[in-house]
């Protein structure tokens, strides 16, 4: 079973930095992309960056030069360095990993628990 486990929430303030992390446990031989989304209170979850194993990255408009997504695929693990942060960026934040050879087989995909991120005004 492959889990990917999120940490780095917690609340800043307006125009603050979060350095989020998350880690892909399991058998694991390769995952192909990895990436972060995140759900708003009374919205639905939208793409916030993903990179694949290549590094080819793309990340939403609303956080273009304020994010960063990094990953280290030694380690199975991906980065999201969120500076500039705003009000509007408050939501709960899903880590995915896409793509993955496992000892068990392959996966589709396999997603986090999320971690809560509040920016106060």
């Amino acid at each position: 079973q492959v889990q990917p486990v999120e940490s780095g929430g917690g609340l800043v303030q307006a125009g603050g930095s979060l350095r989020l992390s998350c880690v892909a446990s399991g058998s694991i031989f390769s995952i192909n992309a990895m990436g972060w989304y995140r759900q708003a209170p009374g919205k639905e979850r939208e793409l916030v960056a993903v990179i694949t194993r290549g590094t080819s990255i793309n990340v939403a408009d609303s956080v273009k030069g304020r994010f960063t997504i990094s990953r280290d695929n030694a380690k199975n693990a991906v980065y999201l360095q969120m500076n500039s942060l705003k009000p509007e960026d408050t939501a709960v934040y899903y880590c995915t990993a896409n793509g993955i050879r496992h000892s068990r087989g392959y996966s589709v995909d396999s997603w986090g628990q999320g971690t809560q991120v509040t920016v106060s005004s």
